[in-house]
């Protein structure tokens, strides 16, 4: 196992998924990616807007961008004395295909992330990255149980 993907999403579930991770990197030598997914700013074309008509959506998606680079460089500044090989990525998309694609682009041997235990109607309706990625990946994926005030 040489390239690890820590997919975070900096919600409560980092600090358990980010040591998960680590730990992992460590015991096999690996490289370790943080990656972290900026979903996309809305849409408005099919209501017939154009984005320049929302300018604010732009701000809120830079200010966004800003804010999720200095907590992943927060993040790596954390864990730099643990891992000698540490990456970031701060990638646009939906946060699934976001992960299958970074895991391709650097041949990863695992992807570690959080589940947030969401309920069975939450996951239909709003489907479930974790859920995803363990039938959609075609590497290990790693899903560390994690549900609100700490792990399960």
């Amino acid at each position: 196992m040489k390239t690890i993907i820590v997919a975070l999403d900096y919600s409560e579930s980092t600090p358990v998924v980010l040591n998960a991770g680590v730990e992992m990197a460590k015991a096999f030598g690996a490289s370790l990616h943080l990656l972290h997914v900026l979903e996309a700013e809305p849409a408005y074309t099919a209501y017939g807007f154009t984005p320049d008509e929302f300018p604010a959506i732009h701000l809120f998606q830079e200010e966004a961008r800003k804010r999720a680079a200095v907590k992943l460089d927060e993040i790596l500044a954390s864990v730099t004395s643990d891992v000698t090989d540490v990456r970031t990525k701060l990638v646009d998309g939906a946060p699934l295909y976001a992960i299958l694609d970074y895991a391709k682009e650097v041949t990863a041997d695992l992807v570690v992330l959080g589940s947030h235990g969401h309920g069975v109607v939450a996951s239909i309706l709003l489907g479930s990255v974790a859920e995803g990625l363990v039938r959609k990946a075609e590497l290990p994926t790693l899903v560390v149980p994690v549900r609100k005030g700490g792990l399960v």
